[in-house]
């Protein structure tokens, strides 16, 4: 059993930046690839970026490449999502999720465990 706590949400300015934080407890979190996923009102969810359970391989929506970076510290059992240049279309409620593999993956239905989302809110 995984238990996942994300923080770090907020309201900010369109071009602002924001740290997301997830913070894993029970397996042993080196062993779970994560992924940050996200919910806008009346749009599928969205797997952003993923990361394999050593850190070594990484995965971004097109979306998001080259200003959202995923990275874990498996000492502190905690993987983390910067954002930066947010944009009024990043607003969603974003979730942490682990599975029982070390290979990342984009598909929501291979996730097991999940957190329970913290609100971005990028304003014009």
């Amino acid at each position: 059993q995984v238990q996942l706590e994300d923080s770090g949400g907020g309201l900010v300015q369109a071009g602002d930046s924001l740290r997301l934080s997830c913070a894993a407890s029970g397996r042993t979190f080196s062993s779970s690839a994560m992924a940050w996923f996200r919910q806008a009102p009346g749009k599928e969810r969205e797997c952003v970026a993923a990361i394999s359970g050593s850190g070594g391989r990484t995965s971004y929506a097109d979306s998001v490449k080259g200003r959202f970076t995923i990275s874990r510290d498996n000492a502190k059992n905690t993987v983390y999502l910067q954002m930066n240049s947010l944009k009024p279309e990043d607003t969603a409620v974003y979730s942490c999720a682990a599975r029982g593999g070390m290979v990342l993956t984009t598909s929501p239905d291979r996730y097991d465990y999940w957190g329970q989302g913290t609100q971005v809110t990028v304003s014009t």
